[in-house]
């Protein structure tokens, strides 16, 4: 989360991506023909909200070589002459997520990107997407936009519905779906690219077995099951078995065996030596269910079986049984009071069956704090929303939003309490966590590796998984993997 000016944050993205409904097939279309003015008009006008939702742009190792494989599949989509023409981003956040938009704006994430392990892994994710475009998946269906933030959470409550269920998911998190016809037909165009710009079609069925080792990591680090996940990319980008055997079938229709055309392994480690892993310290760290900021100097935490999802501007925080809140802040002007109340009234606006309470004053940790608690009468029942303001100094307040089923509001007050400011040593022991690709020495072993990671828990499995291997596949002395360790403040 960066420090923003303002005390509300509604953001709306419309972005093309993946997901599973139908069960027909049909022949891939042939090759694009170009991007349209309208199409270049519209991705021009979302690629700026987009950055700004996923974090940017960034701007460490890797993106030479995103933008070096996004050209050459381009252009055998036949959407670009010379590559130029399409935009690829790699994008500043740790989300596992890849998608695209008309106009030929293409976007993977530094967490996806972490979890490859060659070039032609990367070339099988951006020409699926890119087959999306090239195929003009997101003009042949109705087009609905992501909508993100609290606010959005807020207008779910109040108008239940779809609109509930758009709610309970979190932007950066959150695509829309295509058929499963749509969804074979950019696995074939993809690898038809991958495959004309030189690399190894096999890759595509590699890569979505590694999504998947990585969605059930994701399940154990929060302790839920596969489907109470928050989405990532496998949630709007189904895996199943069926679609990795039709990749590797695709694969072996070109009449090529594995490994006849490049992978370009050591191309990647080189790119990707030394690439920010996790969170980035402009926006603070998100870890278990605590969050903390050494530039801000504030912490908090959430009560345990929260997940924290750090985005650009906010921390969004989801919990059981219908439990949501979201930390923010901005510029104060005037009392504290009349912050919470802007930050309400940009929330609700003249939304009907909102009742508010009065505002309480109290003090935690050496802050002045003002509560401003709301009822909502919705179809399903009440629900309680809190806005809670601190008082930072003259000219800065943050504040959490808290939504909870009627009555149940104080399952936040850990949370409220928690809210502090950081030491100069606590800030200072906050350090970002980098790849390093190293070479496998003679005694070197999983375990050996994996207890270099700088993680508390879940070493070897976060190590086998960023490697894509099996617990039982031992290294080979001279190959090169990667492990997670500390970088400096």
């Amino acid at each position: 989360m960066k420090r923003r000016t303002s005390a509300s944050f509604l953001a709306i993205a419309a972005v093309t991506s993946i997901g599973l409904a139908a069960c027909t097939t049909q022949r891939v279309d042939a090759q694009a023909r170009g991007i349209s003015e309208s199409d270049r008009r519209l991705g021009a006008q979302e690629h700026p909200k987009i950055l700004a939702e996923f974090g940017g742009a960034y701007n460490g190792p890797g993106v030479a070589m995103v933008s070096k494989v996004g050209k050459a599949v381009s252009v055998q989509s036949g959407l670009a002459q010379t590559g130029s023409e399409c935009t690829v981003t790699l994008l500043d956040t740790t989300i596992v997520n890849a998608f695209a938009i008309p106009g030929c704006y293409t976007y993977v994430t530094r967490g996806l990107l972490a979890i490859m392990n060659d070039e032609a892994e990367l070339a099988s994710v951006l020409g699926h997407e890119i087959g999306h475009v090239a195929a003009r998946h997101s003009q042949k269906r109705q087009q609905r936009s992501t909508i993100a933030g609290i606010g959005s959470i807020l207008a779910g409550v109040f108008l239940g519905g779809q609109a509930a269920q758009l709610a309970n998911v979190f932007a950066q998190a959150n695509v829309l779906s295509y058929s499963r016809n749509q969804e074979y037909q950019s696995d074939d165009l993809g690898i038809r690219y991958m495959t004309s710009a030189g690399y190894d079609p096999y890759a595509s069925a590699d890569m979505l077995e590694s999504l998947g080792e990585q969605s059930a990591l994701e399940a154990r680090l929060r302790g839920q099951t596969e489907a109470a996940q928050i989405p990532t990319w496998q949630r709007s980008h189904p895996l199943t078995t069926d679609r990795v055997r039709r990749a590797t079938a695709t694969a072996q229709k070109t009449g090529l065996q594995p490994g006849a055309r490049a992978r370009n392994a050591d191309q990647y480690f080189a790119a990707v030596d030394g690439m920010l892993y996790g969170d980035n310290p402009n926006q603070g760290y998100a870890e278990d269910s605590t969050f903390s900021h050494p530039t801000l100097r504030i912490r908090f935490q959430a009560p345990q079986g929260f997940y924290l999802n750090n985005a650009s501007d906010a921390v969004t925080m989801e919990g059981p049984n219908g439990l949501r809140a979201q930390f923010s802040g901005g510029r104060i002007s005037g009392s504290l009071d009349n912050y919470v109340t802007s930050v309400a009234q940009a929330l609700v606006g003249q939304q009907q069956g909102v009742q508010a309470g009065q505002i309480q004053r109290t003090n935690i940790n050496n802050m002045a704090v003002s509560i401003l608690p709301l009822r909502a009468q919705t179809s399903s029942g009440n629900v309680d929303v809190q806005i809670v303001g601190y008082q930072w100094d003259a000219n800065t307040a943050y504040h959490f939003v808290t939504i909870a089923p009627a009555g149940r509001s104080g399952n936040f007050d850990t949370l409220i309490r928690s809210f502090r400011r950081l030491t100069d040593r606590e800030a200072a022991a906050l350090r970002p966590r980098v790849i390093d690709v190293v070479t496998v020495g003679a005694g070197d072993t999983l375990q050996s590796m994996a207890r270099r990671m700088a993680f508390s828990n879940y070493q070897l499995e976060r190590f086998l998984v960023i490697n894509d291997r099996e617990a039982n596949q031992p290294l080979r002395p001279g190959e090169k993997v990667k492990i997670v360790v500390y970088g400096r403040a």
